[in-house]
């Protein structure tokens, strides 16, 4: 462990002691230059040293590692932006990126770089993270050597359910990001159809604010879905991205590269019978041209077989990434399916209760009508009686039945003047009556 740390963190500049020594040496007016400010904590903040764990891809061995983004980044070949999307302290939506030796993955708690030869994840106290490790170590264990071997004439064989290490590595991220949002779901379900059943039978305050809560939840967890099963989808659309995340047919690509330049340089230098060559380098005096000539063309003629090679076993490759990748597809589809359901659900119930309140709402005005309508014919008989009751005299008034026949007449007047609205807001179906 201490062994891996000393190879794995970088040298310590010797500039940074100085730096401290010189940052608070007195000034000649007698007080401490920068005083006040940390020089060493205006360092970048990706120089800081992480905790990673590291996951072998031979036996399977996990280990903590601590080293720094500089380090990640040449260990990986990575820029910088690619490890942002890793960092704890940023919000960035799921993604996969294939890059030329490793394979970024932040697939919700899931983030790690998958290498040909090692998955490096940030080390964190998620149960996800734990379960992840534990599962890629028990699959490698499982699927030892038994998958891969040599024939009698010295060729590599596979078996046909072999996957490489980035593909099982890859595999188990995906499945833990889909049952992890699966389980979301469903603990979402569980929560929801009882809470709009609920507030389907009774409309309150309380139950309009848990189903508001219940609503952003969904959204948020839609969204999450939604961009993981694009990424899913755009990777099995595009046969380029699918082959830049085949790292170990790279990695032996480039190193059968490199053995063959390595041997035809020794063949240049070398004869059939053991002396040295025409071509070899006796002098500072450039080699002849024809030399040069006949070493490009077996170079470039290597390379085509190699390209021919290559991409033959590539799509082969890319058919097994992409029946892997359609099988999470299909996963993640279904989880999102649940999802829109229960959005579905959730707009009917949040429909149903607004025809409700509708409802209520044309019974008041129905309500308010017909109230308008007694309060104008029971004016009525304020304005009779303030006609009588105006300073003049009449005959009428003196004659003892004269009360009771205004009374009797404007009452039957107000009743048939009530009864006429009533008829014409039928007549106009203002009001079911």
């Amino acid at each position: 462990m201490a062994d891996l740390k000393e190879r794995l963190l970088p040298p310590k500049p010797a500039s940074a002691t100085n730096l401290r020594d010189s940052s608070f040496r007195p000034s000649a007016f007698g007080r401490q230059p920068f005083q006040g400010v940390d020089v060493l904590g205006l360092k970048k903040r990706g120089q800081g040293l992480r905790s990673w764990i590291r996951v072998d891809a031979a036996m399977g061995d996990s280990q903590i590692i601590e080293v720094d983004k500089f380090t990640i980044m040449r260990r990986c070949d990575l820029p910088a932006r690619d490890l942002r999307l890793l960092d704890p302290l940023f919000v960035y939506p799921s993604t996969i990126l294939g890059r030329e030796k490793a394979i970024v993955v932040n697939l919700e708690q899931i983030r790690c770089i998958i290498t040909a030869d090692e998955v490096l994840l940030l080390n964190s106290l998620d149960s996800y993270v734990l379960q992840y490790v534990v599962e890629l170590q028990q699959r490698l264990k499982a699927a030892g050597g038994g998958e891969v071997w040599r024939s009698e004439a010295g060729e590599l064989k596979t078996s046909p359910d072999y996957l490489p290490f980035e593909f099982r590595a890859l595999e188990v991220a995906l499945e833990a990001a889909c049952t992890f949002l699966d389980t979301q779901a469903a603990e979402l379900e569980i929560e929801a159809y009882p809470l709009l059943d609920e507030l389907t039978s009774k409309i309150s305050t309380l139950n309009l604010e848990r189903v508001r809560r219940l609503k952003s939840r969904l959204v948020a967890l839609t969204r999450r879905v939604q961009k993981v099963r694009d990424e899913i989808e755009q990777l099995m659309d595009d046969d380029g991205d699918m082959a830049e995340l085949y790292l170990t047919e790279k990695k032996n690509r480039m190193d059968s590269l490199l053995y063959g330049a390595d041997q035809s340089v020794m063949t240049g230098y070398r004869s059939n019978d053991g002396q040295q060559s025409i071509s070899a380098p006796v002098s500072q005096v450039s080699s002849p041209p024809d030399s040069r000539k006949l070493e490009k063309a077996f170079s470039m003629a290597r390379s085509r077989h190699d390209g021919m090679s290559s991409s033959a076993s590539a799509n082969e490759n890319i058919e097994e990434l992409e029946m892997l990748l359609e099988a999470y597809f299909v996963v993640i589809d279904s989880t999102l399916n649940k999802l829109t359901s229960l959005k579905e659900y959730i707009d009917d119930t949040e429909d149903f209760i607004n025809i409700q309140l509708d409802n209520v709402r044309n019974q008041l005005i129905q309500f308010e009508l017909i109230l308008t309508t007694a309060t104008f014919v029971v004016a009525i008989f304020g304005v009779v009686a303030g006609i009588f009751g105006m300073n003049f005299m009449i005959p009428l008034f003196d004659s003892p039945t004269a009360f009771t026949w205004v009374l009797l007449i404007t009452g039957v007047a107000g009743a048939i003047l009530f009864s006429s609205f009533l008829w014409f807001f039928r007549y106009k179906r203002l009001m079911p009556l």
